[in-house]
């Protein structure tokens, strides 16, 4: 099984952490197949940590779903999710109790890996607390890895280990489709920010198969939920889903899809941006920091399948900065004879031909982000 592009879908635990239920998870997918959020790409539905009893089954050692969250057990809540055309995820941990202290798969990887595949599901998060200091990490996911494999059924492996033991060099060989690069997010400016500078000299490890994933998107939770820690404006939200977008990383939306408002809906579902991410070459981008303080102001440019790029300025800084780029750290020196149509991909406006650098001035936490083509200039 590969994974050609990263992976599109929906998360429980931003918004919901525990708080979950059949109900909640049903009406979500009636929102994600109804809403547009499924023509737009959005297909994992994903439930996290605590759908499950506090122990397993002493009858036959399985994981069994809370009774009272989920009375008519998980294949049920599988099979109405496949019939609204999604696909089902679940959580489970490679130590031997989950984060929020349920049922861990340690020593139980491939019984497990066949009860997710009675129960349906499509994607495996798996994440990496209570492990026992005895045992390498590697050997714990290299035997899900192995487990899924041979359940008779395909699941997306989506290995959560915090970007501990330099995953990012091993994650591929261990058989995972994605891997956590990174602590979790919470629903605030600082937080998204630091996670996407930390993984701008990691990126060239991502590639079609194997995914870096740096954490569910918190666009639209304005401080609801969860991991809510302050809230974000449209603007600072924008520029969370356009970095995401840029960086080629899986789309995991975590807010509640059942309030979810128009900007959110419209961000989220934005065609250009989601082309970007989803672009058949999955080649990584190259940042460019224009301060030394690499947090403050970037420049993004990813070379696209089609023969076109991805430009994205980036103004992570509190006060309204100019971002000069020279088009010849881009590979485009004046010389060339070239220069660069852009394209809005937030407003679809169309700009001048670009020669040689551009300064734009952008608000504090905010973004521009445009589709390029390079054409030759006269003269």
């Amino acid at each position: 099984m590969v994974l050609k592009h990263p992976p599109m879908g929906w998360n429980t635990w931003n918004t919901f952490g525990e708080d979950i239920n059949e109900k909640l998870i049903m009406d979500t997918a009636d929102i994600m197949a109804e809403s547009g959020l499924l023509e737009a790409g959005y297909e994992y539905l994903v439930i996290d940590d605590c759908w499950a009893e506090r122990e397993r089954d002493p009858a036959t050692g399985k994981i069994v779903p809370d009774k009272k969250k989920f009375p008519n057990g998980m294949k049920f809540v599988s099979e109405y999710v496949h019939k609204k055309g999604l696909k089902f995820g679940m959580y489970s941990c490679a130590g031997v109790r989950t984060c929020a202290n349920y049922p861990g798969s340690f020593d139980h990887e491939y019984l497990d890996a066949q009860t997710f595949a009675e129960y349906g599901c499509d994607y495996l998060k798996y994440d990496y607390c209570f492990k026992p200091d005895s045992i390498d990490g590697q050997v714990l996911y290299r035997r899900m890895g192995l487990a899924l494999r041979s359940c008779g059924r395909d699941i997306v492996f989506s290995m959560c280990n915090w970007g501990k033991d330099d995953v990012w060099s091993w994650a591929r060989s261990a058989g995972a489709h994605l891997y956590r690069s990174t602590g979790d997010i919470s629903d605030n400016f600082s937080s998204f920010k630091e996670i996407a500078v930390s993984q701008m000299p990691k990126l060239g490890y991502s590639a079609t198969g194997c995914w870096n994933d740096i954490d569910m998107l918190t666009c639209g939770m304005y401080g609801k939920g969860n991991v809510a820690l302050g809230g974000c404006s449209d603007e600072e939200y924008a520029a969370q889903f356009a970095l995401w977008c840029i960086f080629g990383v899986p789309l995991m939306l975590g807010s509640d899809l059942r309030s979810m408002n128009e900007a959110t809906k419209r961000l989220v579902t934005n065609r250009e941006l989601i082309q970007i991410d989803q672009d058949p070459d999955g080649r990584p981008p190259l940042c460019l920091p224009l301060d030394q303080d690499s947090q403050e102001r970037f420049v993004v440019f990813k070379l696209l399948s089609d023969g076109e790029y991805a430009l994205g300025f980036f103004n992570m800084s509190d006060k309204k900065r100019m971002l000069p780029l020279y088009f010849e750290k881009l590979g485009i020196p004046f010389a060339s004879g070239y220069g660069l149509q852009l394209t809005d991909v937030f407003t679809g406006e169309t700009l001048e031909v670009q020669r040689e650098c551009m300064t734009p001035l952008i608000p504090a936490h905010e973004c521009r982000v445009y589709r390029a083509k390079m054409v030759r200039v006269a003269g």
